[in-house]
């Protein structure tokens, strides 16, 4: 029996568990090794990290929690999760039993791309969802937005701080009348052609119609996924613009007693800051709920 277990060992799951290993908490991490930004070569955006490696700062991370002796790591995927009578009880794919007092979800989501060939090769390299993440590496080029829904229409009128924008509407989208004088307004480029598929460096867009856009990079904003784990335990979820997430409060607390999340699994958008921030939180909340109830 665990005082707390973290499903999740990235950002938000690292952060999660300093404050519980600090406390001498035992705790136990449990991660599967996917994270979300693990196919972009730089992380920015946060503080003394900016242009970091992804992996290294996960290495680091994992470094300074398991200096701490109450703190187990398991690589492992988890197939089953429920609530107990002490807690929580989980399961993974080898049948193995876990159980602690708390359960942190710092699981993540999955990236639902759209399938157009050669999309999913540049994920991370010269298509992006963030550009705070990614839009001042591309040094003021030229930019698209590939349109999957009325979200992109927002990720069209932020990007031309960023550079020269094309609004790439691919029969997802179509703009009203007012929302065409916003971008006229912001200066975007629209392209109703749809998109074929994509290849090229640094990255080339080839339409219906046969012509060939070159680009600097390309943003769209994918449908995300949570884990099934979420579902087994119904916790409440709110719906975002691109997916539903777990609802918390400010301590992110969950809609379930010693339930907590943090990270983009409880956020409608998140970044790496967002996470270690969130997650500090939810280890702090979670060593309070084991001390009070």
């Amino acid at each position: 029996m665990y005082d707390a277990i973290i499903l999740g060992g990235s950002y938000a799951g690292l952060s999660a568990g300093l404050p519980l290993a600090r406390a001498r908490r035992r705790v136990l991490v449990i991660d599967a090794g996917l994270r979300r930004n693990r196919f972009a070569a730089a992380a920015h955006g946060f503080l003394t990290q900016d242009g970091a490696p992804p992996d290294e700062i996960a290495a680091h991370g994992r470094e300074q929690l398991m200096n701490y002796d109450t703190v187990d790591w398991l690589h492992t995927e988890i197939q089953h999760v429920e609530r107990a009578e002490q807690g929580f009880r989980l399961l993974d794919r080898q049948g193995e039993a876990y159980q602690a007092r708390v359960l942190i979800l710092a699981t993540g989501v999955a990236d639902e791309l759209p399938a157009i060939p050669g999309l999913a090769e540049r994920w991370g390299t010269r298509v992006f969802h963030c550009p705070y993440c990614h839009g001042y590496e591309l040094q003021r080029g030229r930019i698209g937005v590939l349109a999957v829904s009325a979200i992109s229409m927002h990720q069209a009128l932020m990007l031309p701080e960023w550079g020269s924008t094309t609004f790439l509407l691919n029969r997802a989208f179509e703009p009203s009348a007012e929302e065409l004088a916003q971008l006229q307004q912001r200066g975007v480029a629209l392209e109703r052609a749809p998109v074929v598929r994509m290849g090229g460096e640094p990255l080339e867009v080839i339409l219906e119609d046969g012509r060939t856009l070159a680009l600097d990079g390309l943003f769209v904003a994918p449908r995300t996924r949570l884990s099934p784990l979420v579902s087994q335990l119904g916790c409440a979820l709110e719906e975002g613009p691109m997916g539903a997430f777990i609802r918390t409060d400010p301590t992110q607390a969950t809609s379930i007693p010693g339930l907590f999340a943090c990270g983009d699994a409880a956020r409608g958008a998140g970044s790496v800051p967002l996470a270690v921030g969130d997650g500090a939180m939810a280890g702090t909340a979670a060593h309070r709920f084991l001390m009070f109830g």
